[in-house]
């Protein structure tokens, strides 16, 4: 593909997104750019909260796992469902009930100061970090097709699609979000469909035939040692969902902008039935490319296979179009809400901006929206050298450590009615309990055989609840 057209591409792209960020945003101000003015159509959020919940990092390494995986992230997916549900009828109550501007307020009313800090504290890493990895590989594969061969560094690469997110978002926060997320979601979708029904109609029967006797095309697996046992996948599906959803300022804040709790709840439980049928497409997407690939003797695997078939001489050049318009629609789906969930706990939750002026509150809030882009930014420059072929499992992988003491601080909360008023206590516990997880992963399977896989979140949680149950006896406040 010629970079030039590409570069058209992306610029008439992000033309639409920035007429339609400033036609739907309206108001400009904090409340806005915060919580939407708590009015969005249920049905808009639901619809755009696929692509967001999808990312770059989905679009290229789901379909890359399938050659070494088959079909078994589909476990993982069902158990997304789950999660979801949990989130539709305990959390989403909790958190209207709470009625803060970010759902770490729930933190302050149940813990104090100190657990609300730590909450929004370790939210921030854990977004930072993972926008940074799905941003890192868009930025990747953008700077072999089109950057390279014009000479520019990859540094450039990372400025460029990070400034494109901030012109659209710096205005209308949320709001911009989550209407241009909407468009995101149509051209990620059909680029979805259309790669399979061209890349499908390049196969012959026998392709099919070579590729059903290599590769194991199973979903379930029931085999303890198998890093793909279901119940590992099902249960890491289960509470990744309620961590990196549920606990998750990004992801909620798109939920707390509808009208009512009964259409934030209808919102939640269609984006899971969706995803399921969504991630299977993109499964399926990933048996044609490990067909197409075999079939031509092509040396690409993990998430080096989708860019490179796409560019394929053999397939129509409708392929590469496809995919590049759908890898920018998934990565900035969810790039955008992250930068403004990042700028908003930041403001809310750590500076207090609600407490000041509107002029000052406003002014806070765009130098903290510039901040958090050029922190992702540099993340995404300085991991470079240290990020491995699997996107996907690194994200995975860090969140068990960083969602982990959330996980224990929300979990206990709702279940107990014990008072932590020790300023030093909760704050110790959170770092302690990723110590403590990493150390077992380490020694578990050395002593027991058993590897961890994604189910190692929950480790961490369980860990995080019992610091807290064995905290000091506080009096009540």
């Amino acid at each position: 593909m010629d970079p030039w057209h590409i570069l058209l591409l992306m610029a008439a792209y992000f033309g639409l997104l920035v007429f339609i960020a400033r036609r739907f945003t309206g108001r400009a101000d904090n409340e806005t750019f915060f919580t939407g003015n708590r009015r969005s159509p249920w049905y808009v959020v639901s619809f755009g909260m696929i692509g967001a919940s999808l990312s770059g990092v989905t679009f290229i390494s789901v379909p890359g796992w399938v050659e070494s995986n088959g079909f078994a992230y589909l476990q993982m997916v069902l158990g997304y469902v789950v999660g979801y549900g949990v989130i539709a009828y305990v959390l989403l109550p909790l958190y209207y009930r709470e009625n803060t501007t970010t759902i770490y307020g729930f933190l302050r009313s149940r813990y104090g100061r100190s657990a609300y800090a730590t909450g929004a504290w370790f939210f921030i890493l854990s977004r930072w970090v993972g926008a940074s990895f799905r941003l890192y590989l868009v930025a990747a594969v953008l700077q072999g097709l089109v950057f390279d061969p014009l000479g520019l560094p990859f540094w450039l690469t990372v400025v460029i699609t990070l400034a494109l997110i901030w012109l659209y978002t710096y205005r209308g926060g949320i709001r911009s979000v989550i209407f241009t997320d909407t468009l995101q979601t149509v051209a990620m979708l059909g680029a979805l469909v259309l790669s399979i029904y061209f890349i499908r109609a390049a196969l012959t029967p026998e392709d099919l035939a070579t590729w059903g006797a290599s590769v194991d095309s199973r979903i379930f697996f029931f085999d303890v040692a198998d890093g793909r046992n279901f119940w590992k996948q099902f249960l890491g599906g289960v509470f990744i969902t309620l961590a990196m959803t549920g606990l998750d300022q990004d992801m909620m804040q798109k939920n707390l902008t509808c009208r009512t709790l009964g259409e934030s709840q209808r919102n939640m439980m269609t984006l899971a039935v969706v995803l399921v049928a969504v991630n299977f497409l993109f499964l399926t997407l990933g048996k044609d490319l490990s067909i197409y690939a075999l079939a031509h003797g092509m040396d690409a695997h993990g998430d080096a296979l989708f860019p490179a078939v796409a560019v394929s001489s053999a397939l129509p050049s409708v392929v590469g179009i496809l995919f590049i318009l759908g890898l920018i629609a998934a990565a900035y789906s969810s790039a955008d809400s992250a930068l403004t969930a990042l700028t908003t706990s930041f403001c809310v939750d750590i500076l207090g901006v609600e407490a000041k002026s509107e002029t000052e509150g406003l002014r806070i809030r765009r130098v903290v929206h510039v901040g958090m882009t050029l922190a992702v930014a540099a993340l995404i420059i300085c991991a470079e050298p240290f990020v491995d072929a699997s996107i996907i499992k690194n994200i995975f992988t860090a969140a068990g450590y960083t969602y982990g003491p959330l996980l224990g601080l929300f979990a206990f909360g709702l279940v107990s009615t014990k008072r932590l008023t020790s300023t030093w206590y909760i704050p110790v516990a959170a770092v302690l309990s990723p110590v403590l997880t990493y150390g077992l992963s380490l020694w578990v399977p050395f002593q027991f055989g058993y590897t961890f896989g994604f189910e190692l979140i929950l480790v961490n949680g369980a860990l995080m609840t019992g610091f807290l149950a064995l905290a000091p006896k506080a009096r009540v406040s």
